[in-house]
């Protein structure tokens, strides 16, 4: 798996990327126009005072000037709202196939876990990984590199508009950003810790659950249903504090990110009716101006959402990486590669030195297994509990894979062969 979702979401949709860009700057220059058309229609078509006018080598008298001018503009809400649709749409389908090959990805990683991890892990844990825990990883996904292109393009187009009208009303508009710049990621690296920690406890309640459900006859035979509830509330205590933490600072963002919004036109009534006032500015500019600014909060908004957004993907794409590539991790051509041996089959197994200790186990053994089996033969494996007679035969049998020493049948080395020559060739009952 790739180091970081970026990398993931480049390797694997890089053309869809490029062609979900490409759309999206094609659209900025009819949005441009769009913020523009309303102040030629008031200070023009309604207040002008001069006609017939001009429009692509044609006369127009005032009012059919101003109903194609109109016309124009509903023309290019319908075209922006078809940039939109289109752009929207595509990004959905990027993200749910690369929904699709990530959690293929996770499953091929659950087949190829060395045995141990799957004491470390419950079912209920893995099910909610693959499934529940990837699927916003979707939504991000697809919005990756295509969502902050648009936004950010409609935001720079918006503030380009608004200082080409007043150089004045144009700082006005941007004055707090760098305030929001710098304080919004601060507190939302708080949050992203505190939903770090949620994961981890959900995760943990989920394999706790998965215990009770399997030993279900023990908690009624030896009487500790109020033991396991007692854990249970204690549990989702826990759970519940930390969310009610990510909500205090969540909406105290939104709050700020609200209040910062409307103290802006605080600056556009007093500053730009000041300019209409001295004549400086003409009325229709202020309208244009005003209504690009409703437009603007949109584009800013969806960025620091983005944000969010990406820095909640980051920490469960990491959670993931750290428990769907765990050591001892079998390599993929031990799974995809297919092949097998000719005929007649070697008459002999030969162990040399076989590593069975687990990566990350307190038990280890001090020294590695050898000994030669003549086939077909019958032998019997002697030894007390903990000897490491049951992990021998596992590792004859391939079901776990040592990580030292030969198993050679014949010439070929088991250990570094294919389960396509493991599976077909050996059989084991345990």
């Amino acid at each position: 798996m790739e180091s970081s979702i970026f990398r993931f979401v480049l390797r694997h949709s890089r053309a869809e990327q490029i062609r979900l860009v490409l759309f999206t700057l094609a659209a900025f220059p009819f949005l441009y126009y769009s913020l523009d058309l309303p102040k030629t229609i008031i200070n023009q078509a309604i207040g002008g005072k001069e006609f017939p006018r001009q429009l692509l080598n044609f006369s127009f008298e005032q009012i059919p000037y101003l109903m194609i001018l109109c016309g124009i503009f509903l023309a290019l809400v319908f075209i922006n709202g078809g940039f939109k649709y289109y752009i929207n749409v595509y990004r959905g389908m990027v993200g749910e196939r690369m929904l699709r090959r990530l959690r293929y990805q996770l499953i091929t990683h659950v087949l190829r876990f060395p045995m141990p991890q799957f004491r470390k892990l419950s079912q209920g844990e893995i099910v909610s990984m693959v499934t529940a825990e990837t699927e916003p990883l979707g939504g991000y996904i697809g919005d990756s590199i295509a969502l902050p292109v648009f936004q950010g393009g409609t935001l720079l187009t918006i503030l380009v508009f608004m200082f080409a009208q007043d150089w004045v009303l144009g700082t006005a508009a941007i004055a707090l950003y760098p305030i929001q710049g710098w304080l919004i990621p601060k507190l939302q690296r708080r949050v992203n810790l505190l939903k770090k920690e949620r994961v981890l406890k959900v995760r943990k309640l989920s394999e706790r659950i998965g215990e009770v459900v399997t030993g279900i006859r023990d908690v009624h035979g030896h009487d500790t249903s109020q033991f396991e509830l007692a854990d249970y509330s204690r549990r989702l205590g826990e759970i519940y504090v930390i969310r009610l933490n990510i909500y205090r600072q969540k909406f105290f963002i939104k709050f700020l990110n609200n209040f910062i919004a409307q103290v802006t036109p605080f600056f556009f009534y007093s500053i730009g009716g000041y300019l209409v006032i001295k004549g400086d500015l003409s009325f229709g500019a202020l309208v244009a101006v005003l209504a690009a600014y409703k437009d603007l909060s949109s584009p800013w908004k969806e960025l620091l959402r983005f944000y969010q957004t990406k820095e909640d993907a980051r920490i469960k794409y990491e959670l993931l990486l750290e428990t769907f590539q765990p050591q001892g991790l079998l390599s993929d051509h031990l799974l995809s590669e297919d092949r097998h041996l000719d005929p007649p089959l070697p008459t002999s197994l030969v162990a040399a030195n076989l590593n069975l200790n687990e990566f990350d186990s307190d038990r280890q053994f001090d020294t590695g297994a050898s000994f030669t089996i003549k086939l077909p033969e019958k032998v019997a494996l002697l030894g007390p509990d903990g000897s490491g007679k049951h992990r021998l035969t596992d590792a004859l049998a391939l079901i776990i894979r040592p990580h030292g020493g030969r198993l050679l049948l014949g010439d070929e080395d088991l250990i570094k062969s294919p389960e396509s020559i493991t599976g077909r060739l050996l059989s084991y009952v345990g």
